[in-house]
């Protein structure tokens, strides 16, 4: 690898945004090209972050050989064609979450990667952030003890636009694939397994997709986890991890969290404060570069086969209501 890594942006939305701005703060990494479904879009994304090469199709940017890994902030439906298009060119991948709509398209996606033998992770920018990786540190210590109970909550509410795409379900809307994956990756993370039982209710707008829901995971030494996430309800947006000498909380909002308290033992309570470099997305940033100067082609903070789990998770909620999505009919 060159002293910069060279990044390209498949889509031109809100997230992209945001990574971009994230990428900006690392010294090490370059942003050189730019991809959008339009000219225009990628002229006027290229022009705000001073991006020279600006492709229209994922095609064109996994062809571009000034580029070593490509990040994708296309819609939820598109994540599976963009990463595959983006392998198939050569290209290391980064793709937001959630990895896809399902998990045979997650299966899809980890067996290109693993035949090109390219490095591919799903976006999940909360577990590189300070807060959270002390959270796995004192987990992993034993400092709260056997966990026994996760608690989170995220959500919010939306203006109500049947075309977005949080609420449309030609892009993939729905609260579950948009948010509820923060509280799935929480417990995930937390008990480094999927459950064995799920128990789940959503209530299902009038545009056909999951506007709030509930999940109690169950796994098998009796741990639980509670999860509540809606797109349509302001909520108070924490994450508590309980163990048998302790518990973590995170907050204010867990998904970027900014500090913690923590109840080791018989010690009290205490709180830590983190300090952000930049907006938290360059975190995952410097660790998909740092495994690309490795020559690993997986994180071992966010394998695939924990994106493998969470999207098994989704997949067995969404059975319990009967939804699908018009892609998948």
């Amino acid at each position: 690898m060159a002293d910069k890594i060279r990044w390209g942006i498949i889509g031109t939305g809100a997230i992209s945004h945001h990574f971009a701005r994230g990428l900006g703060v690392l010294a090490d990494a370059q942003l050189v090209a730019v991809a959008s479904r339009t000219k225009g879009s990628a002229d006027k994304f290229g022009e705000e972050f001073n991006v020279p090469h600006r492709h229209i199709g994922a095609e064109a940017i996994a062809a571009d050989e000034d580029v070593d890994v490509i990040y994708i902030g296309t819609p939820h439906p598109m994540h599976v064609s963009d990463t595959l298009a983006s392998l198939a060119g050569g290209k290391a991948v980064l793709c937001e979450k959630p990895f896809a709509m399902n998990s045979s398209e997650v299966m899809q996606m980890v067996a290109c990667a693993k035949k090109n033998k390219l490095f591919l992770m799903e976006a999940m920018w909360t577990y590189f952030l300070p807060a959270i990786t002390e959270v796995r540190r004192l987990i992993t210590s034993g400092a709260i003890g056997e966990i026994r109970l996760v608690q989170s909550t995220f959500g919010f509410r939306c203006q109500w636009d049947p075309q977005s795409r949080l609420l449309n379900p030609v892009l993939g809307g729905g609260a579950l694939l948009d948010v509820g994956v923060y509280d799935i990756a929480i417990a995930q993370m937390a008990y480094g397994r999927e459950p064995v039982r799920i128990n789940s209710m959503a209530h299902i707008g009038q545009t056909g997709v999951d506007e709030q829901g509930a999940m109690i995971f169950g796994y098998d030494n009796g741990a639980m986890a509670v999860l509540t996430y809606a797109v349509r309800t302001q909520a108070v947006n924490e994450a508590a991890i309980y163990g048998t000498d302790g518990y973590i909380r995170i907050l204010p909002n867990f998904w970027h969290a900014e500090r913690i308290i923590v109840k080791a033992g018989q010690a009290d309570e205490k709180e830590i404060k983190f300090e952000m470099v930049g907006n938290g997305y360059n975190y995952q940033a410097v660790e998909v570069m740092q495994h690309l100067r490795s020559g690993k082609t997986e994180s071992s903070i966010m394998p695939l086969s924990t994106s493998i789990a969470m999207m098994k998770t989704m997949d067995r909620v969404r059975a319990q209501w009967g939804l699908t999505y018009p892609m998948e009919k």
